[in-house]
């Protein structure tokens, strides 16, 4: 079950809403909260629900073990325990079929039978999340939670479980016990969640559309057997529709992911859950520090946290930091899927970072627009690292970006689908900066001291969340077309 599908919209959604505002106390509603999520993740993982409610089992016991531990020794001792459970579910599920297949091609020949495993959805996130309970817990930082159930919940909230934001326990430790809801934070909520919906419904789909047409759809990137039908298509293309389709897919991306943390924020601000921003207007950086400051930030906070300083972080000298740096982006690369273009696409931001870090980041951030123009260009490069998981596609793609394919700079049909999407694109480009924000700042500024902008700003305020669910809905009615991007992560 997706967020945006009408489903969720209008049966689920509204179910598990209706029922908990039902209930009185906090510990029914957590009750409500609880099954549904359960369900919501059932939904499409029947069979993978059970290692959910494992994972939370386990890390819940090993974090009460930490609590009573009367050494050091003791406690590390569950401390690994608790790792090796998280990280070997992540590593069996995710890993041990690219493992087997690396393996055999080191060798030259296919010794050992590829394990045909499907992957839960999102174990990379519900792991992470537990894994931070169960240290932070070892750290001191916060109790070990006494409420199995409570763990369980934590780990399962179906806002922010199957694709993040990577929610840290002690961000939310005392909601799960006491919280308040209030109608304006509702209302917040809402308009979150509806910006959200049509984000994704009418503009990450939009984009995806466009980008399977230039380029290739990810099915079948990710089928072998395809290959060289994939090969032929890439080697046709004018370069006008590979850069075209690259850009259409580097706004997908942003639109999807950020769409979905949106909804899951603001479903969460409804019940009086305060989820921590994910996003920032990534593609507003001026550099790539700084958008990796923006991008993902649960994701990026968690291995800052949890690897780069207790590796050492920055305090051990340069040639430690950059192993560490290695280190963490090398393992974010990973993260994000099991074939070799993500390590690739990883190293290929740890490179620009140590660049950036020792050579000419300062004057990135004194010369902030070229800073911006060089930002978009890396990032738009290591979306074409991540989107082609086979290297032969990417090569080919790479080449035929700048014509070395043999294939014409452009062609009459390319221009001229291209062109029927310029206003959408530009559209698309603004829904990546804050001009919305902070047009909506300026209404409540002038709204104070003008009473016809104050009445438009509130009229604006109740009419349009409607509004957009509306057109998302009326977007979703038959389009096939619905997938989220990291739910695959």
């Amino acid at each position: 079950m997706v967020f945006s599908s009408l489903f969720f919209l209008f049966a689920f959604l509204p179910a598990n809403l209706l029922c908990y505002f039902c209930c009185k106390t906090v510990k029914t509603r957590n009750i409500i909260l609880l099954l549904f999520s359960l369900v919501f993740y059932a939904f499409g993982e029947p069979v993978y629900v059970a290692i959910l409610v494992l994972m939370a089992l386990f890390c819940w016991l090993f974090s009460r073990l930490i609590d009573t531990s009367r050494t050091p020794n003791e406690k590390k001792l569950w401390l690994a325990a608790a790792v090796a459970v998280c990280i070997g579910a992540i590593g069996y599920f995710k890993y041990i079929g690219f493992a087997v297949e690396s393996f055999n091609a080191l060798i030259g020949k296919d010794l050992i039978p590829v394990p045909q495993v499907t992957l839960p959805i999102g174990i990379s996130f519900y792991t992470f999340q537990l894994l931070t309970y169960v240290i932070d817990v070892y750290r001191g930082d916060v109790p070990s939670q006494k409420s199995y159930w409570k763990v369980l919940l934590y780990a399962s909230l179906f806002h922010q479980c199957i694709a993040g934001p990577i929610v840290r326990y002690g961000d939310i430790e005392n909601e799960l016990t006491e919280r308040h809801e209030n109608l304006a934070e509702m209302s917040q909520g809402l308009t979150r969640f509806a910006s959200g919906l049509a984000k994704k419904a009418i503009l990450a789909n939009g984009c995806g559309a466009v980008a399977d047409t230039l380029l290739l759809t990810d099915a079948a990137i990710g089928n072998g057997a395809l290959l060289a039908d994939n090969i032929a298509a890439i080697t046709s293309r004018s370069a006008l529709a590979l850069w075209a389709g690259m850009a259409f897919y580097m706004l997908q991306i942003y639109l999807d992911f950020s769409s979905y943390s949106d909804m899951a924020i603001g479903m969460g601000l409804m019940l009086g859950f305060h989820y921590k921003e994910n996003f920032n207007y990534p593609y507003t950086a001026y550099s790539v520090t700084d958008f990796w400051r923006r991008w993902h930030m649960s994701l990026s906070t968690f291995f800052r946290d949890y690897v780069y300083i207790p590796l050492g972080g920055n305090r051990k000298g340069k040639v430690r930091q950059v192993f560490n740096l290695f280190a963490v982006w090398g393992l974010t690369g990973l993260w994000h899927g099991a074939s070799w273009n993500f390590v690739l696409w990883g190293l290929y931001f740890f490179v620009l970072l140590i660049l950036e870090k020792f050579i000419f980041g300062k004057y990135l951030e004194k010369v902030k627009p070229v800073g911006r123009i060089y930002l978009l260009v890396t990032v738009f490069f290591g979306w074409v690292l991540f989107k082609f998981t086979d290297f032969t596609i990417l090569g080919t793609v790479l080449k035929g970006m700048f014509g070395l394919n043999g294939n014409p700079a452009s062609t009459y049909e390319a221009t001229s689908f291209i062109s029927g999407y310029v206003f959408f694109f530009i559209i698309c480009c603004v829904a990546c900066t804050p001009v919305v924000k902070t047009a909506k700042k300026l209404l409540i500024k002038f709204g104070k001291t003008n009473r016809p902008v104050n009445i438009t700003y509130r009229v604006l305020d109740i009419a349009l969340p409607l509004v957009l669910i509306l057109l998302a809905s009326i977007s979703l009615v038959g389009d096939s077309y619905n997938p989220f991007l990291y739910f695959q992560f």
